[in-house]
């Protein structure tokens, strides 16, 4: 799989403090495994937590999206837990991102709550794509959509849409000009019985954002709203 590159970050209720950043884990552990805790998933974790986590490993996801467990940042929350995944069509990577689950027993003022999902989604798209102007409008919409489609109830949203282009010279003059969006977010997911939010619920619906993001058909057939981008001139192999 191809791991979303880039740092996360959760400063007060976003991702636009770059303090107490972490760097891209390199060590990957099994989705349905018993790693990517970050060392705060063990025995000592809370019992709130351990469910969240618990529910994220067992979550049934739709099979074009692999996720596997990774290592989780350190310096963000008390305790974390952190997926990568990526939308797969054959040998090609269309998209991928990284999911954090964050937990601070004590509360925290930024996220009122105790829970924070931050997210990093990214793709690649055509040059005419990313040059139009209401792309990041559009993306951040998705974010949202997917969540409200799920029926998922969430506070202090925050993020950031950004799109870059690559343009190549000299022995990479070969090369055709490459497109990108990116996607960072924060959200606060409201928290249920015993205090445990639906993470396998927020797990399922930044999967379908993934899978907008790769452009591939929403999974509940006859979804007229939904608008997909084309597909990707140049998907990443894996």
């Amino acid at each position: 799989m191809a791991a979303a590159q880039g740092r996360l970050s959760d400063g007060a209720g976003g991702m636009d403090d770059a303090k107490g950043t972490e760097e891209e884990a390199r060590h990957k552990g099994s989705h349905h495994g018993s790693g990517g805790s970050g060392g705060n998933g063990g025995s000592t974790a809370p019992p709130a937590f351990a469910a969240a986590v618990e529910a994220l490993r067992a979550a049934r996801l739709r099979p074009q999206v692999e996720v596997e467990a990774t290592r989780a940042p350190q310096r963000l929350a008390p305790h974390a837990f952190a997926l990568e995944a990526a939308v797969v069509d054959g040998d090609e990577d269309l998209a991928d991102g990284r999911l954090v689950l964050l937990h601070d027993p004590a509360g925290h003022d930024a996220w009122h709550g105790t829970f924070r999902l931050v997210t990093l989604v990214r793709a690649e798209l055509e040059p005419e794509m990313a040059a139009d102007p209401l792309l990041p409008d559009v993306c951040w919409s998705w974010l949202t959509g997917a969540l409200q489609a799920r029926g998922l109830a969430y506070g202090e949203p925050s993020g950031t849409v950004t799109r870059a282009s690559s343009h190549y010279f000299g022995g990479l003059s070969a090369r055709p000009s490459a497109s990108q969006i990116e996607i960072r977010a924060s959200w606060t997911p409201r928290e249920g019985l015993g205090g445990v939010p639906d993470t396998a619920a927020h797990l399922s619906s930044w999967c379908d954002l993934l899978a907008q993001v790769a452009g591939l058909p929403p999974a509940a057939p006859g979804d007229a709203s939904v608008v997909t981008l084309p597909q990707r001139r140049g998907p990443q192999s894996r």
